[in-house]
């Protein structure tokens, strides 16, 4: 809560609480039913001596956020990552209740059988956009990874579904060995300032070809690097590693930096600059769509 309020006091636009992941409140429920019936073959008189107890499942999550939407006035956007498709529409309910402002779905599936194909996974997930806007009347962003083989066909999809908006892109986790043990290890790497490329391409082929939002993610550091992402057409920009890296209070220096080239530019909004590089507005058609573009092989200015 703390690191909220200092969000908020150092010009942060609004705040995505952290995700409620359902893998997490299956792997509670697992460990708490197994705690519950340890000694049940062993005491069979003592089964009904206490009160019949059952996992909360995610209540605790949405008490948070129901205190975090009580202590600040930031705008809020709730954060949601799940399985089954009746999970997806039970949570984003509960969420809706606390009164943030919006919700944000998660979505990544990892193709694990020879038999499903790409169209299988897209469809599910625009069904699940569908039926959550059809139980939440809170604007809905989705957050994607870059992954999909027509991100422009998916976005479209979705946003006929009822998405408000898209965050570009997710940080995925990615496991690693641990080579002197010779075991797996789980790592988290923060972003930097390179991983924004993607979602600087897509944002600016996405640009004005969609009438929901497009907010950018991913390696946004410094103040310029925001500015980058505004220039291909982002109506907002999500920052995470560099907070990390630099605390709650290095939004100042992020809005700081962008007033500032503002200034050198000649800028008096944001609307004044936005999107003027994307790819509609281009001069040149094949920068934002050839990911082997022999300009960029030889070099040019």
């Amino acid at each position: 809560m703390d690191a909220i309020k200092h969000l908020e006091d150092s010009g942060a636009g609004a705040v995505v609480i952290k995700s409620l992941f359902e893998e997490q409140v299956q792997l509670e429920r697992k460990e708490f039913d197994e705690e519950m019936t340890q000694y049940d073959n062993a005491f069979q008189e003592a089964i009904t001596m206490f009160p019949r107890l059952s996992h909360a499942g995610a209540k605790e999550h949405v008490y948070w956020v129901q205190k975090t939407r009580k202590e600040t006035k930031l705008p809020l956007i709730a954060s949601l990552n799940c399985v089954n498709p009746q999970t997806w529409v039970e949570y984003a309910v509960q969420l809706a209740e606390t009164g943030v402002n919006a919700l944000e779905l998660n979505f990544y599936s990892t193709p694990l059988f020879l038999d499903v194909s790409g169209d299988e996974i897209e469809k599910r997930e625009v069904d699940v956009v569908a039926k959550v806007r059809a139980a939440v009347k809170i604007p809905i962003s989705v957050k994607l990874h870059s992954f999909y083989t027509n991100v422009l066909h998916v976005t479209t999809q979705m946003q006929k579904a009822g998405a408000n908006g898209f965050v570009l892109f997710n940080r995925l986790f990615y496991p690693d060995f641990d080579l002197n043990r010779v075991e797996k290890r789980g790592i988290v790497h923060l972003s930097n300032p390179n991983d924004s490329l993607p979602s600087l391409r897509w944002t600016a082929l996405l640009h004005e070809r969609l009438s929901a939002n497009i907010a950018a993610s991913g390696g946004v550091d410094s103040g310029l690097d925001a500015v980058r992402m505004l220039l291909a057409g982002a109506q907002a920009v999500q920052v995470v590693s560099t907070l990390y890296r630099n605390g709650p209070t290095h939004i100042t220096r992020l809005n700081d930096d962008i007033l500032r080239w503002m200034r050198e530019h000649n800028f008096q909004s944001v609307d004044d600059f936005r999107g003027i590089l994307g790819k509609r507005r281009s001069d040149d058609i094949w920068t934002f769509e050839r990911g082997q573009y022999i300009k960029a092989v030889l070099g040019f200015d």
